[in-house]
């Protein structure tokens, strides 16, 4: 990379978000971007998440993009190699190689106030950029929580994002720390093999059944031949989780049927009263991600996994000590604790324009417009921004809005010419945040009697979307210049400090 090379738009990360806005650039006709990727392969999460028994708990044909159909999806609810080579699919199709920067890791990010753009760090040095597209995901970073002894313990550590694979797992004693999603599918997939299996839960999750099944040849024929079939299926599955929404923001106590759903979804499996009582939750369904699996209850009941109610508390050498004062020895210990999701770190890496993180900025929780913008943060958007997460549906859904938003947001810039830049004002900010918190009080995530990932330190929920995936279509549909100011510098004059001191505000 050219110590000093400038783009218009510089997009960080390669999952589906960074995937999705290079497409929609290109689209808009703007070729002057770059795809800037730490790792050495596109695939954002789907890349990284690669443990056995690894796939996506939305169906297939919701799972992609609107623009790049796949009649070929294997099963219902495809697992992590098909996801992961649908997004190469999609690198390769919509002509995306030359544009990624693979190995480019983004060190820090600084919005230089005399230039009007954002100065890049990365692991391979230096670039600049008119806009940046934060696309790196809130399930990027891995959280392992800090245990007391885990430093010393003989055996194999790793989370279930960053799994080894050259660790042979057969014959082993495997503490398995969490009861997510992760977990729900590496149990029953590594049981099999291992010695011993302990799951130690601090919250058992509700978990339904996973309908999924082959998806026949007659089937993928249809779609390839008939492409209109695939739309419509996908629009179905679309329309009935629309219909769910309300039961989830507005009347949560409609949800007690698929309580007993789940329920009986366990009880099939589980005979032993006193393990059944430790699998029940107490909480309201869809309060936690409500889990799919056919194979996690009938795992459990196996005479080689033990279920410990009670959070990892500390390693003792080679003993897993559990906050009940349950010991269990161990080979291997993988940690299914989630990721940081409010306290994403890439915002210790992004300073604005007032020379503050956005760390700093959101250090009483996450805000944004309309998802996408950060006051103080001048021409930086992102994708899966607070309160853009889905409880029941497809967040591909809520990516391509915010891809409308980013279109329009270049179509904006493009209006005002190169010597301007877009500013969130934070009274627009302020209301639109508002108005989220206040319909996400009458949700199952804050009235359902959890503590889940979704709510920040300060017991906020900044994490999802308050209503459907159509109503976040329609406030993402065009940018409102209302809800910005508009920083300029005075046409003649050479963008430089100088300039900078004397630059309009159009208010």
């Amino acid at each position: 990379m050219s110590q000093h090379e400038h783009v218009r738009v510089a997009v960080i990360g390669s999952g589906f978000g960074g995937l999705g806005a290079a497409v929609r650039l290109r689209r808009e006709g703007v070729t002057d971007f770059v795809v800037l990727e730490r790792a050495d392969s596109v695939g954002g999460t789907w890349r990284d998440n690669s443990y056995p028994g690894c796939a996506c708990d939305v169906p297939s044909h919701l799972y992609s993009f609107s623009f790049a159909p796949n009649p070929d999806w294997p099963r219902t609810f495809s697992g992590q190699q098909h996801i992961r080579a649908y997004l190469e699919h999609v690198a390769d199709t919509f002509r995306l190689r030359s544009h990624i920067r693979l190995n480019h890791e983004v060190l820090m990010m600084r919005w230089d106030r005399d230039e009007l753009r954002w100065e890049i760090e990365t692991s391979r040095g230096t670039l600049t950029a008119d806009v940046v597209v934060s696309a790196t995901g809130p399930l990027s970073d891995p959280k392992i929580p800090e245990i007391p002894g885990l430093a010393d313990f003989p055996g194999k550590v790793f989370h279930s994002a960053r799994w080894d694979h050259d660790y042979d797992l057969r014959g082993k004693r495997v503490a398995m720390i969490g009861t997510g999603a992760s977990a729900i599918q590496i149990v029953p997939a590594i049981q099999p093999e291992a010695a011993h299996v302990t799951l130690f839960q601090r919250t058992p999750p509700w978990v339904l059944p996973r309908m999924d099944r082959a998806i026949s040849g007659p089937e993928r024929w249809l779609h390839r031949q008939l492409p209109f079939t695939g739309a419509a299926r996908r629009g179905l599955l679309w329309g009935i989780r629309e219909l769910q929404v309300s039961a989830f923001t507005k009347r949560p106590n409609e949800l007690g049927l698929i309580e007993s759903i789940a329920k009986r979804n366990m009880s099939r499996s589980i005979k032993d009263p006193a393990l059944r009582a430790k699998l029940t939750p107490s909480y309201r369904i869809g309060c936690k991600r409500i889990l799919l699996s056919s194979e996690y209850y009938p795992a459990l009941a196996r005479p080689n996994v033990d279920v410990v109610a009670s959070g990892l508390a500390e390693v003792r050498g080679s003993t897993v000590v559990a906050a009940d004062g349950t010991e269990t020895e161990a080979d291997a210990i993988i940690f299914g604790t989630g990721f940081h999701v409010t306290d994403l770190p890439i915002a210790e890496r992004v300073v604005g324009a007032d020379g503050i993180t956005l760390a700093e900025a959101w250090k009483d929780g996450m805000e944004s417009l309309r998802g996408a913008t950060a006051a103080g943060f001048p021409n930086w958007m992102t994708i899966i921004g607070p309160n853009t997460g889905l409880g029941n549906s497809s967040m591909i859904l809520m990516i391509e809005s915010q891809l409308n938003y980013l279109a329009g947001y270049m179509r904006q810039l493009n209006v005002l010419g190169e010597r301007a830049a877009l500013a969130v004002r934070p009274s627009a900010v302020g209301a639109w945040n508002r108005r989220v918190q206040e319909r996400m009080e009458r949700t199952v995530w804050k009235s359902g009697g959890c503590n889940s990932w979704y709510l920040d330190a300060n017991g906020r929920n900044t994490t999802l979307w308050p209503g459907t995936t159509g109503e976040f279509r329609k406030a993402t549909r065009e940018v409102d210049l209302a809800e910005y100011e508009v920083v300029r510098m005075p046409v003649g004059t050479a963008k430089s400090a100088e300039a900078a001191e004397t630059a309009e505000v159009v208010r």
